[in-house]
C-alpha cells in the first residue's frame, strides 16, 4: 500500500483529500503545519508529498519543499494552491518552486486520484 503525506493546515482539505485517497487504497499521514510535515516525512518516508502552498506564511510549502530537495529527499511532491488564482500567478517548475506537479484548490476528487497515480506511476 502507498504511502502518502499530505501536509496542509485546512482540516476540511485535509479530510476530504484523506478520505478520496483512502477509498482507493492509499494510506495517509497528515500534518497541519510544515514543522510537523517535515518529521512526519522524515519518520514515515512516504511514497507521495501533497503540501500546501499556503500555511502559517504565505510561502510555507515553497520553503518546506526547497528543504526537502536541499536534503535530497526526491519524493514526489504534489502542491495545492490556490494562489495563482488569486493573484494571477502561474508557477513553473523551478529551483524555487521544487514541485513535481500543482493542483488548484478546490480539488475535484477526480483530478486528485488523477494527479497523485500520474506521480507515484512515475
Amino acid at each position: 500500500m502507498k504511502l502518502i503525506a499530505l501536509i496542509d493546515d485546512d482540516p476540511d482539505i485535509i479530510e476530504a483529500s484523506s478520505l478520496v485517497l483512502q477509498s482507493k487504497g492509499y494510506e495517509v499521514v497528515t500534518a497541519n503545519n510544515p514543522d510537523d510535515g517535515y518529521k512526519i516525512i522524515k519518520e514515515k518516508n512516504p511514497d507521495l508529498i501533497i503540501l500546501d502552498v499556503m500555511m502559517d506564511e504565505p510561502d510555507d510549502g515553497f520553503f518546506l519543499a526547497q528543504k526537502l530537495r536541499r536534503e535530497k529527499i526526491s519524493t514526489p511532491i504534489l502542491m495545492y494552491t490556490s494562489v495563482s488564482k488569486t493573484i494571477g500567478f502561474d508557477y513553473g517548475q523551478s529551483e524555487m518552486v521544487p514541485v513535481d506537479d500543482f493542483v488548484e484548490k478546490p480539488i475535484s476528487p477526480d483530478e486528485l486520484v488523477a494527479k497523485v497515480t500520474k506521480l507515484l506511476n512515475n
